[in-house]
């Protein structure tokens, strides 16, 4: 910047006055004031304008920034998530599957009762009582003879 001290201020004030006149130099005075408010005032709406470009800079980059974090945080949330589910969602299956086996074994029709109590049909050796033979092993031992 111009560097004016006082003694040069008071010289340019009387050169000015010299060549401009009494009579003028409240005009001119003036003049020089609205001129000097007018360019203080541009400069500082440019230099708030630029301020406020460079707030709005800032503000964008770090939402960019916060937008990037976000992301990584929710994939890091995506990943601990799939490693949670996977197995759940085996294990729902499994459970899924043991309740469909129990809803289809439940609406299979269950063999007639006779008065005696016992059920009719025909049974697996392996589910006999121990201690007891099968209905197929009494059979096969009746006829050939061994009872």
């Amino acid at each position: 910047m111009i560097e004016i001290s006082f003694g040069k201020l008071v010289l340019l004030a009387l050169i000015v006055l010299i060549v401009l006149g009494p009579e003028k130099l409240p005009k001119v005075a003036r003049t020089a004031g609205t001129i000097m408010r007018r360019v203080r005032q541009n400069w500082d709406s440019i230099r708030n304008e630029v301020e406020r470009e460079l707030a709005l800079e800032d503000i964008r980059r770090s939402t960019r920034d916060a937008a990037r974090q976000v992301e990584a945080v929710e994939k890091g949330i995506k990943s601990e998530l799939n490693q949670w589910c996977e197995p759940l969602d085996d294990t729902i299956t499994a459970v899924k599957s043991v309740q469909l086996a129990n809803v289809q074994e439940k609406q299979q029709p269950s063999p007639p009762i006779d008065p005696a109590g016992s059920v009719a049909g025909p049974r697996h050796p392996a589910s006999a009582p121990v201690g007891t033979k099968s209905l197929a092993a009494h059979t096969s031992e009746t006829a050939d003879g061994q009872d």
